[in-house]
């Protein structure tokens, strides 16, 4: 792959000591399903083949996931299914089967763990592996990434899309770049330039508001945030600014976590608009309360505590926290509950400009406990 943007000036300045002068290169394989509720639902049903598809319901409002046919009309997931419609009148709803989802990933997880024990996976259709201290003798990490693709394909039926690097922020840039069904290797030699000419939007782990601020700051690309002093990105952004500092000159020293445990799961939007009526907060609420959900039933996870984060205009924010006796039953439950503590301080004179939404206290996985999730 030719990935390249123009000649960095400013590597040639003093860098940090990164992964690539440390001795041991990290081979590092960022795996991403395509599309992979709706590709399952369209090999499993042909008539769906070729005609763009959204994994939801009109009743339900949101699109939980898009084939690449309705990405084509500007069709994404988390978006109300009444626009979804507008931009593409064909667009076909099918109900979600995650207990299918689920099945078909177990199958993906086998071939993982079949080149490494190191194994991280994100939600159902994307993981990291480290195969570092797993390659033959003369095999190469991007001879692997073939591989898993290949064996997916076969035991799925399904496509998918792979990066590799020498860490995993940049392993999970290339997996982006060659969608659908495609494989982008970015060597140590190229991982500081191949940041430069990227968005800050594009970069795993600055998301909207971030980028916002950042855009704010005269900042938005890799090249513009790589000119950013580390003390001034810590004053703004906290412990994320030496992370922020170390990505754009791609350096990432994050290791791959097979047992990683995620405390929390939570959704939150800034708005172009103020929100200034409790009727606004709580349409605003139910969107986020629906990607909260989602991400929940794809990670299998039940949680007893809900905290919804409001920030108002003028950049104060608030929290506001409910901790259960039982985790949280289904959807339904979790946005009354987020409604109930977003009308202790709302509607406020200065507007919401940021909405929230956060459920931890895990609990164990509902099929251990024999508790059947709600998901739609």
């Amino acid at each position: 792959m030719e990935n390249g943007g123009p000649t960095d000036q400013l590597a040639q300045k003093a860098q940090p000591e990164d992964e690539t002068s440390l001795g041991t290169i990290r081979k590092i394989i960022h795996v991403d399903m395509d599309a992979y509720y709706a590709s399952i639902e369209q090999r499993d049903n042909p008539e769906l083949r070729g005609v763009p598809v959204a994994v939801g319901g009109i009743q339900r409002g949101v699109v939980a996931a898009a084939s690449y046919e309705a990405r084509r009309f500007g069709v994404r997931s988390a978006m109300p299914s009444k626009r979804a419609l507008r931009l593409c009148p064909g667009l076909v709803f099918v109900k979600p089967r995650f207990d299918v989802y689920r099945a078909v990933s177990r199958q993906i997880r086998e071939i993982f763990d079949s080149y490494t024990p190191l194994v991280e996976p994100l939600s159902l259709d994307e993981a990291y592996l480290d195969v570092t201290n797993h390659l033959s003798p003369g095999q190469t990490a991007t001879e692997i990434a073939r591989e898993i693709r290949a064996r997916i394909r076969q035991t799925t039926g399904l496509t998918a899309s792979a990066g590799v690097s020498y860490n995993k922020f940049l392993a999970k840039l290339a997996s982006d770049q060659n969608k659908p069904d495609g494989l982008c290797v970015i060597p140590p030699e190229r991982g500081p330039e191949f940041v430069l000419t990227l968005p800050v939007g594009k970069f795993h782990g600055i998301g909207p508001a971030t980028a916002a601020k950042m855009q704010a700051m005269d900042i938005h690309t890799g090249a513009d945030l790589r000119q950013q002093e580390l003390e001034l990105l810590t004053r703004r952004f906290g412990k994320s600014g030496r992370y922020y500092w170390n990505i754009s000159r791609g350096i990432d020293h994050r290791s791959v976590s097979p047992d990683r445990t995620r405390k929390s799961i939570g959704a939150e939007n800034t708005y172009f608009a103020d929100l200034m009526t409790l009727d606004e907060a709580h349409e605003a609420l139910a969107a986020l309360a629906e990607k909260v959900w989602r991400h929940l039933s794809r990670n299998e996870l039940q949680g007893r505590t809900l905290t919804v984060k409001v920030k108002f205009s003028d950049f104060r924010q608030v929290t506001r926290a409910r901790t259960l006796p039982h985790a949280v039953r289904d959807e339904a439950e979790m946005l009354a509950l987020a409604r109930d503590l977003a009308a202790t301080v709302l509607p406020d004179p200065r507007g919401a400009r940021l909405l929230g939404i956060t459920i931890s206290g895990f609990e164990a996985e509902a099929e251990d406990q024999g508790v059947q999730l709600s998901l739609f």
